[in-house]
């Protein structure tokens, strides 16, 4: 039976990138349903609804997944942020992000290899703010909870054991936010107890900072509340090449949203320059999800070889090569591995 995938292609560059992702998936071979393309975001608006419709919410509950291309955040006003609406909608309280240098694309460090989990419903981006006009003061709520905590913590733990991943490290800052983010500490120490097998170490998040752009090798798996998730892994994206090749999943009990975590890029929307590479991997997380892992093999292993003959590059990135042409490329290669698999599945 075919996989039901909702589609929501989003603003800007998304509907050229989700076109090169579509390329790529169809030549695995995996057959996948396209649930009718959702619009959302500026794309709703300009249709004349709402950022984000009840009936998006509602067909990624009936279908349980979706694929979604980057939507515009107003900045400063404007609506809400659909990304945040969505994850606190459908509860997707796991942001997945692999951060790992790809051949070919030369950065600072050449063997980073990390994935960082963000609690994804929690914290200062639950939304609750006020400002007294009289006294000139703005105030926000930054909510922590035992149950959030827990779930994304032992999220980690458990990914990293099924992985054979060695080291989960928790960033904090409790040393100054002794409630809230004291709570996650404390909660971390002790879920840490369950897995032996696995070293915890307890990081402050300014420290961790530095340590990510001096020695990010020494990093493999790292759990932290929304904000400091926020900011820590677009820094670790910063580390092996930018926010245009990683990917982004947004997990919950009963749904999963895979998307790219980069911006609209309004700029160059409609100029067939933009890199697919993000939305790619994303895909390849989503095959992962669905149980098609022999086809997120072929789809990473052929990117790979991709980057490492160096042939075909997307602006930013150094190269000419048209979004569009990119994903046929790829799409090229992975019909081609997955005719000769020579490779050991891995999940």
């Amino acid at each position: 039976m075919a996989h039901k995938v909702v589609l929501i292609p989003g603003d800007g560059i998304g509907p050229e990138i989700t076109e090169a992702a579509l390329d790529v998936l169809a030549a695995t071979g995996v057959p996948i349903t396209w649930v009718l393309e959702e619009e959302a975001g500026m794309r709703s608006i300009e249709a004349g609804g709402e950022p984000l419709p009840e009936k998006v919410i509602n067909s990624i509950k009936t279908h349980k997944v979706a694929l979604k291309g980057p939507i515009t955040t107003p900045v400063g006003g404007g609506f809400k942020s659909v990304n945040v609406s969505l994850r606190q909608a459908l509860d997707l309280y796991a942001n997945v992000r692999p951060s790992y240098s790809l051949p070919g694309i030369k950065t600072a460090f050449q063997h980073v290899d990390m994935v960082l989990f963000r609690e994804n419903t929690e914290g200062l981006y639950i939304g609750e703010e006020k400002y007294d006009a009289e006294t000139g003061v703005a105030e926000a709520i930054a909510r922590v909870t035992k149950k959030g905590s827990e779930r994304i913590i032992r999220y980690a733990f458990e990914y990293a054991k099924f992985n054979e991943r060695g080291k989960v490290s928790l960033v904090h800052k409790a040393n100054i936010l002794k409630k809230t983010s004291g709570l996650f500490l404390e909660l971390g120490r002790e879920i840490a107890k369950e897995y032996p097998e696995i070293r915890f170490e307890e990081v402050i998040v300014d420290n961790m900072c530095m340590q990510m752009v001096t020695n990010p090798e020494r990093y493999d798996c790292i759990v932290t509340t929304n904000l400091f998730g926020d900011i820590l892994s677009d820094l670790a994206a910063g580390l092996v090449g930018g926010l245009g090749i990683v990917p982004g999943a947004n997990i919950g009990r009963e749904y999963a949203v895979f998307e790219s975590v980069h911006g609209s890029a309004p700029d160059i929307a409609g100029q067939n320059k933009a890199n697919p590479t993000a939305l790619i991997r994303s895909a390849e997380m989503m095959l992962r999800h669905l149980g098609e892992h022999f086809a997120a093999d072929a789809l990473r292993k052929s990117l790979f070889e991709i980057f490492r003959r160096g042939e075909f590059r997307t602006a930013d990135l150094g190269g000419s090569t048209p979004t569009n042409e990119f994903g046929k490329r790829v799409a090229e290669k992975v019909a081609k591995n997955i005719a000769k698999p020579r490779w050991r599945t891995q999940v």
